[in-house]
């Protein structure tokens, strides 16, 4: 394995992450940047879980073209626009990763990138 969970005891009354993730030495990262769901033509569709799954989607790719998975996770951040769709975003995010639990932050804030972006998600990952 090439990370190693910490655990603190913050997370297990929080949420489905881990509060702190050690990578060993010499391993490959990948950043992203703040992914949004704005589908192919460049139209952000209505509702929170659509733009989650899309924003799942495109971080998917990005560990794949980097021959990595979700098991590679090692911080996810999270922003939102509105409070309200958090519970659906952590839904969706607990389907996608299953059991994988990388250091997790979820922020929410007045706007992001476009008024129609109801939610970015940016990654670290890293792998051998």
């Amino acid at each position: 394995m090439t990370h190693e969970i910490h655990d603190v005891g913050v997370a297990k009354h929080i949420g489905s992450y881990s509060d702190a993730i050690e990578v060993e030495p010499g391993l490959r990262w990948l950043y992203t940047s703040g992914t949004a769901g704005v589908d192919e033509s460049g139209v952000f569709p209505e509702g929170i879980e659509a733009q989650t799954r899309l924003v799942w989607k495109y971080v998917f790719a990005a560990l794949e073209k980097a021959r990595m998975g979700p098991s590679d996770l090692v911080k996810v951040t999270t922003t939102l626009i509105n409070r309200d769709d958090m519970a659906a975003y952590v839904k969706i995010r607990k389907e996608l990763l299953g059991d994988v639990k990388p250091s997790f932050m979820l922020a929410v804030v007045s706007e992001l990138i476009r008024p129609q972006c109801l939610v970015e998600v940016e990654i670290v990952a890293a792998k051998k």
